[in-house]
C-alpha cells in the first residue's frame, strides 16, 4: 500500500516514558517491523487525563462490569474524570480513520481483557477491562483490537495483522464514491480469505452481494462491513485453511500431472497435521499460479494478505 495504515496504540509500547513509574514498555516488533507499514496514533489515557509522570499507580476496584479507577495507596477515585476524558477522546479518534488499536495488557485504563479488578477485601480477579479500552471498543465495535501481550502468540498476531490490512482495503472502498461494483470487486478478491475464517459468513456475504441491486447503497455497505468484520474476528484453523487450499487446487486439475497433484495433496496434509507451516503449501500453490497464469487466484488476497516481510505464515 502507498499510504501507511493508521493504528491506535498505547503510547508506552512505542518506547515513550509515560508509565506511572516514568518508564515504558517499548516493543521492537511493533516499532521496527510492523512500524514500517503503520502510522501509529499514540494514546496514553493516564497522561492525557492529567495524572502526570511519574504518578501513583492506579487499579480497578468493585464491579468488573463497571469498576472504579482508584489510586493504590491514597485511594483517590478518578473514575468520572477518566470516563469523561475517554468519551471525548474516542469521539476525537473518529477523524483518524483507525484500522485497529493495540492496547497495553493488564492496564487499568488500556487493558482490553483480563485486567485485575480488586474486591472489597483487596483480592484481585482477572475479569476486567480498562476504562479507556472499554470506551474505545464500545464506540468502534468493528475495529480490530489486540493487546501487545497476545501479539506474542504467532497465530493471534497473524490474525490481527490480517484483519488490519483488510480493514485498510475496505476503508479505501468506503472513501471512494459508493457503487455496487466496488463492493463486488472487493468481495471477489477477498472470497478465499473470508472462506478461511467462516464458510457461513462466506455464503451470507455472497448472497448479500448477489442481491445488491435490491438494497440501497447505504444498507449494502453497512451490512457488508458488519459481516466482513465479524468473519475476520473468527479464527482461521489448519482445517479451514486446508479446505481452502484444496479448493484452490481444483483450479489446476487440467494442468497438474498426477505426481504434482499427489505432492500438493501431501503438502496440504502435512500442514493440516502440523508438520509444516502454512507458508509451505502456499508457496507451492503460488508457484502454480504464476506458472499457469491462473487469473482468478492471482486476484486473491488470501495468497498475499500482508507484506511477506512480516513473515506471518511461517509459524507452525
Amino acid at each position: 500500500m502507498d499510504i501507511k495504515i493508521k493504528l491506535g496504540i498505547s503510547s508506552c509500547l512505542l518506547g515513550n516514558n509515560v508509565r506511572y513509574d516514568g518508564g515504558h514498555k517499548g516493543d521492537r516488533f511493533l516499532t521496527d517491523t510492523l512500524g514500517n507499514y503503520i502510522e501509529y496514533v499514540p494514546v496514553c489515557p493516564e497522561v492525557e487525563c492529567g495524572f502526570g509522570v511519574p504518578r501513583e499507580a492506579l487499579r480497578l476496584v468493585g464491579d468488573p462490569a463497571a469498576p472504579r479507577l482508584v489510586t493504590v495507596n491514597s485511594k483517590k477515585d478518578y473514575t468520572e474524570r477518566m470516563l469523561s476524558w475517554a468519551r471525548k477522546r474516542v469521539a476525537g479518534l473518529e477523524k483518524d480513520g483507525l484500522c485497529g488499536f493495540i492496547f497495553k495488557s493488564n492496564s487499568p485504563s488500556s487493558g482490553m481483557e483480563r485486567v485485575r479488578v480488586y474486591n472489597e477485601n483487596g483480592m484481585p480477579a482477572k475479569n476486567g477491562v480498562g476504562i479507556f479500552a472499554r470506551a474505545f471498543m464500545k464506540h468502534f465495535p468493528l475495529v480490530p483490537v489486540e493487546d501487545e501481550g497476545r501479539l506474542h502468540d504467532p497465530a493471534l498476531r497473524e490474525n490481527f495483522i490480517e484483519r488490519v490490512f483488510v480493514c485498510r482495503r475496505w476503508r479505501d472502498v468506503m472513501e471512494r464514491k459508493k457503487k455496487i461494483g466496488s463492493v463486488v470487486d472487493f468481495h471477489t478478491r477477498h472470497k478465499l480469505l473470508i472462506r478461511s475464517r467462516s464458510t457461513r459468513h462466506y455464503e451470507d456475504m455472497g448472497k448479500l452481494v448477489a442481491g445488491a441491486k435490491s438494497l440501497s447503497l447505504q444498507e449494502l455497505y453497512s451490512r457488508y462491513q458488519t459481516l466482513l468484520m465479524e468473519s475476520l474476528s473468527l479464527k482461521a484453523t489448519p482445517k479451514k485453511h486446508s479446505n481452502v487450499l484444496q479448493h484452490m487446487m481444483g483450479y489446476f486439475k487440467a494442468e497438474l500431472s498426477a505426481d504434482e497433484k499427489q505432492e500438493l495433496l501431501e503438502t496440504i496434509e502435512h500442514y493440516r497435521n502440523g508438520s509444516v507451516p502454512l507458508i509451505v503449501p502456499l508457496t507451492l500453490i503460488n508457484h502454480y499460479v504464476r506458472k499457469y497464469d491462473q487469473p482468478y487466484l492471482k486476484s486473491q488476497y488470501y495468497l498475499h494478505p500482508h507484506p511477506l516481510e512480516l513473515q506471518m505464515r511461517n509459524h507452525p
